[in-house]
């Protein structure tokens, strides 16, 4: 058993180590050869180009007429779950999406009573402001 004194950050600490073997002292005693040389590397083989990823499908937007109330995105994050279809008839106050913003998913409602017209899909990411629905 070997004891050190090993200081961190200005902390002295007494630390006891355990010799497993006698190699490592034969290991130590042998003197250390001078660094070989660094040759060049050979270049590499040629690699074939991977094949392109498939471009991702477009997001599809659904027309939104510009009457009616607007259900804007009171916050960024992730459309989870669509809680009334387009064409669905809405009251003050029905939920009309779930959004997941910061690990929390927070219900919006509809700010007035009408037939919902979406503008967004599941998964979708939306920014603050962003419109969600028309309420007509």
């Amino acid at each position: 058993m070997r004891k050190f004194k090993v200081t961190v950050n200005g902390n002295t600490y007494e630390v006891a180590v355990e010799e497993m073997s006698t190699s490592a002292n034969v290991m130590a005693s042998v003197p250390v050869a001078a660094p070989a040389p660094i040759s060049t590397p050979m270049p590499a083989a040629p690699v074939a180009p991977a094949p392109a990823a498939p471009a991702p499908a477009p997001v599809k937007k659904l027309n939104i007429p510009t009457n009616g109330t607007q259900l804007k995105a009171p916050m960024p994050g992730t459309i989870l779950k669509i809680a009334a279809q387009s064409g669905t008839t809405v009251k003050k106050g029905d939920v009309v999406v779930v959004l997941e913003a910061m690990k929390m998913e927070n219900d919006i409602v509809s700010p007035a009573d009408g037939v919902v017209n979406i503008s967004i899909s599941q998964g979708q990411n939306v920014n603050s402001g962003d419109v969600i629905a028309i309420i007509g």
